[in-house]
């Protein structure tokens, strides 16, 4: 392999069966995903990353951002709230409103799970300072075994959800041959100030704030494992040398679903992603790596 594209040895069998149609798709998961920036002088812009553990049913030892599915918990009941409406996310993301604030609300929840950074404050125009501590430790791992609502843990602290320190970058639907589908929305948010991410997510054995420059070039030398939408973002994000440069960049970026495509073409099985040459893969149909 020429890089470090994740491609799991089972995707080649289960492409040939969902050509032949054997395979049924499995329904997508609603998901968001948070590519937390900071700006790192004289370097410019990082980003924080985190390695699934070797255990993780999908996608183990990749690099990624903090993410996870929706808790449909969070569907419809109101939170406190600042910044675009409702009704303006769903318009952004192309959803219903109360799928909006599902999304948006398990893109804050889920940084502060994995990353133990939270986007909320006290009032419309604050934010949390700092997260540390055995209170807030508890909050994380009640959210975590989900024995409580990202609205509900909200509530309970008198917080307000920054929605204005979100900016929304991409939209990834996960392959129709992969057992676990999620339909992601990636957003971008710069580091809070006073806030410092944490290193024990439950879900990854290594995190670390890099260049995205520096991690797609680990990546085209195979020294670093990633999923195609995670190079794709990072590809993006190396165009923006200041984090503000990003998040204002972000209101004219295409969230059109990107979906992998697989078709039969001159004896091999070819594996696609529309607008996104770079990870098409050729399959021979008798079995093999592929190209």
């Amino acid at each position: 392999m020429s890089n470090g594209q994740w491609y799991p040895p089972e995707w080649p069998d289960r492409i040939r069966a969902l050509a032949a149609g054997t395979l049924t798709p499995a329904t997508p998961r609603r998901a968001a995903t948070v590519m937390l920036l900071r700006d790192a002088s004289p370097d410019g812009t990082e980003v924080h990353m985190l390695r699934r553990r070797a255990s993780m049913a999908f996608a183990a030892g990749a690099y990624a951002y903090p993410g996870g599915g929706v808790d449909p918990r969070d569907d419809d009941r109101q939170v406190r709230w600042a910044g675009p409406a409702r009704q303006e996310w769903a318009e952004r993301l192309g959803v219903p409103e109360k799928d909006a604030q599902a999304i948006v609300c398990a893109a804050v929840r889920e940084t502060f799970e994995e990353a133990g950074v939270l986007l909320a404050g006290p009032a419309p125009d604050t934010v949390v300072d700092d997260t540390t501590g055995e209170r807030w430790q508890a909050d994380r791992q009640a959210l975590i075994d989900r024995d409580l609502s990202f609205a509900e843990f909200l509530e309970a602290r008198g917080l307000v959800l920054r929605s204005d320190l979100l900016a929304a970058w991409a939209r990834w639907i996960t392959p129709e041959f992969e057992p676990r589908r999620y339909d992601t929305w990636f957003f971008a948010a710069a580091l809070p100030a006073g806030q410092r991410t944490s290193d024990d997510s439950s879900e990854a054995d290594r995190t670390v704030w890099i260049r995205p420059e520096r991690a797609v070039a680990l990546y085209d030398r195979g020294e670093l494992t990633m999923m195609p939408p995670t190079v794709a973002t990072l590809r993006t994000l190396a165009e923006h040398s200041r984090v503000r440069d990003a998040l204002d960049g972000s209101t004219e970026r295409d969230l059109t679903p990107v979906l992998a495509r697989a078709h039969l073409a001159d004896g091999e099985l070819v594996l696609s992603w529309p607008g996104h040459d770079e990870f098409t893969k050729h399959i021979p149909t008798a079995g093999g790596a592929g190209r």
